[in-house]
């Protein structure tokens, strides 16, 4: 039977199988299975020793790349290449390494075995969808090499959607537009019957938005709506209906219930007008050109999660409640002052998270801000604020009082003298020059003493922090939800502690992508294959060379790890490096820069508007900062001056401090 078109739609509403004709359902699971391939082998991909961002690039012995003319390359190429093999071969060979590659590719086969059986048993059988999986072909992905234009931002996302996610080539690319997005939003239904939306689920939508040519744009409004209508939902079913639920899933097997939508169409059984009126009235099942799944198909395709909002609350973390209520204390015992704020919404106070954020602020992602240092309790929040609402954005509170001490350390430093003199010195050598040969000015060194010790604690607590973070996401603060982490300086350290923590503990599935700006963190290819390990999506690694404050501040840590916000990550494949030296002057610019950075890499949820303001703000601390410049001042005075500046500063925030929780009590 052909497909119905738009415009003479079947009595009950769509489905897949009025949708679509035979082979274009064949070619549904037959997309879905070549795009779970392609994640595949970018987990193989991360820990594949023939991959090297060296130049000469890759490798000169043909066994391992046949694409490599060995005529072309020196003998000190070839055996300077060879060496960089057997080094990585044998980093590769450590049991920790395998052990970890291994249990990434036995989580992700798990899930891929649910998403194959779940979309086969509704598009065309479970037999055909799991055999279509084993022929599927993967499509190589590679790093955005396209040059991304900042007076597009819109167009930079989408670039980058079509390289991190390739098209994969398919009939359904040739729909009108509003099949093409139905089609998309059945296949969210279909993820999200799983009972959750892991960060595997959303990286196949990624791939699936691609190769139907839609934009990154039209799945997270699709997103955005349906987060609405799932909580609203929920919101009106009674405790006794929920009651009533649970003595019938006693008498029902679960297999049942996942199944609704085994039967095409009308056929599904089991889904009441009761429970799926309230979905379509909510909006869910439709899409933005009016075109809709009927009633029953939403309902089926949405499985148990459409009865039940019991399940909807555990999917949003009991409506956000676990990010924001007691659950959170018992993390703050750990690490002082943790918590996470929601930066837009019903936040009431930085130093009192809310209770239950509304209903509107809900959504299907969470992304996590996470500051590196302060100048005052609001920075926690404010920077994050460049992410537009497309995602459930908060912002990490840590340490705050550690925080706010290196801030106002690191901000009466760049302003001295000292600083000004040693600037001019270290660009003769740059920064690494300075840094392994321990050639810092000593007038510099004289006053190192105000940020070395609050650089030190703070950098010991974000390792901490990163580790309890862990463990929130581990135990489901967010619910079932992907997690994209974003932080520079000690925030950065934060996200990377956290990874760490991630993989050694097998935690896979939970974090989508992440965003590390100016890290104080090794830059080793093995810890880095450990973080792209536990992260589906992106993985940014932002850095600059001409970083001298973070060069400075790092001089006395394990430098011979190398540093990951003063250089790119080498041979490990599927790591973004982005070079923002020319933005980055110095290590306090991120503040001010992020949602710069952020539009200039692509990010899909940057809010132009909030960018604008803070790069408005930059401008004023810039005239600010050349009015100091220029002072002479005596060495030995400006370190008493200096030291008295931070202890008045800090006493001062953390008097402010004090006043908002007396406010709050």
């Amino acid at each position: 039977m052909a497909p119905w078109s738009s415009k003479d739609p079947p009595k009950d509403g769509h489905d897949l199988h009025t949708l679509l004709d035979a082979d274009q359902r064949g070619d549904l699971t037959f997309l879905i299975a070549s795009a779970t391939a392609s994640m595949r082998k970018s987990i193989n991909d991360t820990f594949d020793s023939a991959f090297t961002t060296k130049a000469p690039n890759p490798l000169p012995a043909s066994k391992d790349n046949p694409n490599i003319d060995k005529s072309t390359l020196t003998k000190e190429q070839i055996e300077t290449q060879q060496k960089h093999l057997e080094r990585r071969k044998k980093e590769l060979s450590e049991p920790k390494l395998q052990e970890l590659k291994q249990a990434a590719l036995d989580y992700f086969d798990d899930w891929r075995g649910s998403v194959i059986r779940r979309v086969g048993e509704v598009v065309n059988s479970k037999e055909e969808a799991e055999a279509q999986e084993k022929v599927a072909p993967a499509v190589p992905v590679e790093v955005p090499q396209k040059k991304l234009d900042d007076d597009k931002p819109d167009e930079n996302v989408d670039t980058a959607l079509q390289e991190l996610y390739p098209p994969i080539k398919t009939s359904l690319a040739d729909l009108d537009k509003d099949h093409r997005t139905l089609v998309l939003h059945s296949m969210l239904l279909l993820l999200l019957s799983l009972e959750h939306y892991s960060a595997h689920s959303r990286t196949l939508l990624l791939y699936t938005a691609s190769s139907l040519n839609l934009s990154i744009k039209t799945l997270s409004e699709d997103e955005v709506k349906l987060s609405h209508g799932l909580v609203e939902v929920a919101k009106h079913m009674s405790a006794d209906t929920e009651a009533h639920k649970r003595v019938e899933e006693n008498k029902s097997s679960r297999a049942w219930k996942v199944g609704l939508a085994s039967v095409a169409g009308a056929a599904i059984i089991g889904v009441t007008g009761g429970l799926a009126a309230p979905l379509v009235a909510a909006g869910v099942g439709t899409v933005m050109g009016g075109l809709g799944l009927g009633a029953t198909a939403a309902a089926g395709y949405l499985g148990v999660l459409a009865e039940s909002g019991i399940v909807v609350g555990s999917l949003f973390g009991a409506y956000g409640g676990r990010m924001t209520g007691k659950m959170m204390d018992e993390y703050a015992r750990e690490v002082e002052d943790f918590a996470f704020l929601p930066v837009r919404g019903s936040r009431k106070h930085l130093f009192k998270a809310a209770k239950e954020a509304a209903t509107e602020d809900r959504r299907l992602r969470v992304t996590i801000g996470i500051s590196g240092w302060l100048t005052s309790p609001e920075e926690i929040v404010t920077p994050w604020r460049v992410i537009r609402p497309a995602a459930e954005t908060f912002a990490l509170r840590w340490e705050m009082e550690a925080l706010l001490k290196l801030g106002n350390s690191m901000e009466s430093l760049v302003k001295s003298a000292a600083w000004g003199y040693a600037k001019s010195e270290i660009l003769r050598r740059t920064v690494f020059g300075a840094l392994g040969e321990a050639l810092w000015p000593i007038g510099l060194l004289k006053v190192s003493k105000i940020v070395d010790n609050p650089f030190s604690v703070a950098k010991a607590r974000a390792d901490k922090a990163g580790q309890v973070l862990a463990d929130a996401l581990i135990n489901k603060a967010q619910g079932e939800r992907a997690v994209t982490l974003i932080g520079f300086s000690l925030g950065a350290r934060v996200i990377y502690s956290c990874l760490m923590s991630l993989a050694s503990k097998r935690a896979f599935g939970l974090v989508e992508s992440v965003i590390l700006m100016g890290a104080p963190a090794p830059s080793e290819a093995s810890d880095w294959r450990c973080i792209r390990s536990v992260v589906t999506g992106r993985v940014v690694n932002v850095f600059s060379e001409n970083d001298y404050i973070l060069g400075f501040l790092y001089r006395t840590s394990s430098i011979q790890y190398g540093v990951a916000g003063l250089e790119k990550i080498d041979d490990v494949k599927g790591i973004e490096n982005v070079d923002v030296s020319k933005m980055i002057s110095g290590h306090l610019r991120y503040r001010y820069l992020s949602g710069s950075i952020l539009k200039k890499i692509g990010y899909e949820d940057v809010d132009l508007e909030e960018v604008a303001k803070e790069e408005e703000t930059l401008k004023l601390v810039e005239q600010a900062e050349g009015l100091e410049e220029g002072k002479d001042v005596d060495p030995e005075e400006e370190e008493k001056r200096m030291e008295r500046e931070v202890r008045e500063k800090n006493e001062q925030t953390m008097m402010q401090k004090a006043a908002h929780k007396m406010h709050i009590t």
